[in-house]
């Protein structure tokens, strides 16, 4: 029954995918944040059909944490899902992406023209200058930006290198850091097509102010919440 249930739901995923690739298309005389609200209903949409057709849900902790002014986001990664619930729960948002995705036929396409921070990972110090001025660039527009500092998807219990590209933006320019962490990996796992009913448990945490420290520590503060949030949830204490 999983199994049927995950197909329904990647079967509506393929087949109105393209056809929302026209909204996006059709977006592009809008400026950038009116472009993003429209093409943001994809996700919106795709996260009410998971939710029907597989009995994927999600809960929220720490809503009071979002603040109404600008962050940058480091989140956990563990499963496409979480790039489809900010969308549902946060301000416009751009994300920190390797270019190879935009080159996905219709969801690529739509991608790049939700204005994305789009970098080449294999470029060492050039993708950091990369994050710099392109999250400077959206940040100037109104985004939020969104950065998985561990660079890729992981699976539940495992931890990647944290990587120091968002929290270097936020020192930079000053803006603070939302730590985010999420057990979806447990329910939708990374390159996984089986999506197992259940909540999902979403946690942001109190910002953390970048200004007036390195932006190693600040990497260090995010992680240690991150995982130790991670920690909490995986407990069952969340």
């Amino acid at each position: 029954m999983i199994w049927l249930r995950s197909f329904v739901f990647a079967l509506g995923m393929w087949l109105f995918t393209p056809l929302f690739f026209f909204v996006a298309f059709f977006s592009l005389p809008f400026d950038p944040v009116t472009r993003y609200r429209l093409i943001a209903h994809w996700a919106k949409i795709m996260l009410r059909w998971l939710k029907l057709t597989c009995g994927l849900s999600y809960r929220i902790l720490g809503r009071e944490n979002i603040p109404q002014t600008q962050v940058v986001v480091l989140s956990k990664h563990q499963s496409a899902w979480e790039t489809l619930a900010f969308q549902d729960i946060l301000p416009p948002l751009v994300w920190v992406l390797k270019r190879e995705l935009l080159r996905i036929p219709f969801f690529g396409w739509a991608l790049a023209i939700a204005s994305p921070i789009a970098i080449d990972r294999g470029a060492g110090r050039a993708a950091l200058k990369q994050i710099l001025e392109q999250g400077k660039d959206r940040l100037a527009k109104g985004f939020w930006v969104v950065v998985f500092p561990e660079g890729t998807r992981v699976r539940p219990g495992e931890k990647g290198k944290y990587n120091i590209g968002g929290a270097w933006l936020a020192t930079y320019t000053g803006t603070p850091v939302l730590p985010v962490a999420h057990n979806a990996g447990e329910y939708w796992g990374k390159n996984g097509f089986l999506k197992r009913p259940g909540t999902i448990t979403i946690s942001f945490g109190p910002p953390i102010e970048s200004k007036g420290i390195k932006a190693d520590e600040l990497n260090a503060r995010a992680e240690a919440w991150i995982e130790g949030e991670m920690a909490r949830i995986a407990a069952g204490e969340a």
